[in-house]
């Protein structure tokens, strides 16, 4: 029996599932937010996330929810309301992806040096 490949011999990767699926979450903070939207289910608001990432700057939080939202990853909620109030959280595409997510930390957990 054959194995399955994510890469068949003479596709370019550009062409393939995986290369797909590294524009949806490539990157420096996509992943990171992702885990933390689906960790603190249902909602998590702009600043909570800010707080939780630490490192993130205003711009480069804005920019990359802009794309994870253009992506349909995630859904972002704006209340009509002063203060504005937006909430994001994961849409089904997003939650689709938890299960690769969690392989992946537990391969690091599994791999990691331990100090």
């Amino acid at each position: 029996m054959k194995k399955s490949t994510c890469s068949p011999t003479g596709i370019n990767i550009k062409d393939t599932g995986f290369s797909y699926t590294l524009s949806l979450i490539g990157g420096k903070y996509k992943m990171i937010i992702l885990y933390l939207l689906n960790e603190n289910q249902p909602v998590m608001r702009f600043n909570e996330l800010k707080r939780c990432i630490g490192t993130i700057s205003f711009k480069t939080l804005s920019n990359t929810l802009k794309e994870l939202e253009k992506d349909n990853l995630i859904i972002r909620k704006e209340y009509p309301q002063i203060p504005p109030k937006v909430e994001y959280s994961l849409s089904n595409k997003g939650k689709s992806l938890m299960p690769v997510l969690d392989k992946m930390c537990r391969w690091g957990n599994q791999h990691k040096l331990k100090t």
